[in-house]
């Protein structure tokens, strides 16, 4: 299987490829042309409607479009909280800094505001003595990059 091409392409662009289209066995979603077992977002909005609009139970549609009782929830719960884009998965990975964390940074910014001159390798190692986190002297730099806007284009640029 190589990969996917046209709309396929476009719903894994977008993170909106269902992983489990063949889990799609609802007879109206499978009978209709126009909805697409490897849209997602598609699927969890229908799965939401069949209930809400169709009076389907719960455990009935969401077996019928491949979730558990207990995501549907979940599914319902986002689509009421921001409507069908909530309905996108989320990016993989790590939601937040996992050793940059704001406690940290604020200790990296106290020691920065009592002496300008530290570089990030200074800093990574104050890390590690005060919290036993071991970070890059890049991931500093560019955790404090992140965290002020630059005031002038030359400022955009140094680095230190």
């Amino acid at each position: 299987m190589g990969q996917p091409t046209g709309k396929k392409a476009a719903l894994k662009e977008f993170r909106a490829l269902n992983p489990r289209p063949e889990a799609v066995t609802d007879e109206d979603f499978a009978a209709c042309p126009f909805l697409d077992p490897d849209d997602v977002v598609q699927v969890k909005y229908e799965m939401v409607r069949r209930v809400r609009v169709d009076k389907v139970p719960v455990a009935q549609a969401a077996a019928a479009f491949g979730f558990c009782r207990q995501t549907f929830y979940a599914i319902a719960a986002a689509l009421d909280a921001g409507g069908p884009a909530a309905l996108v998965p989320g990016k993989p990975g790590p939601k937040g800094p996992r050793k940059l964390t704001d406690e940290v940074m604020e200790f990296i910014e106290q020691l920065r505001a009592g002496d300008a001159s530290l570089r990030p390798a200074q800093l990574a190692e104050a890390v590690l003595e005060r919290f036993g986190i071991t970070v890059h002297p890049r991931s500093v730099e560019k955790a404090l990059a992140r965290r002020r806007e630059p005031r002038t284009a030359e400022e955009a640029h140094h680095r230190w």
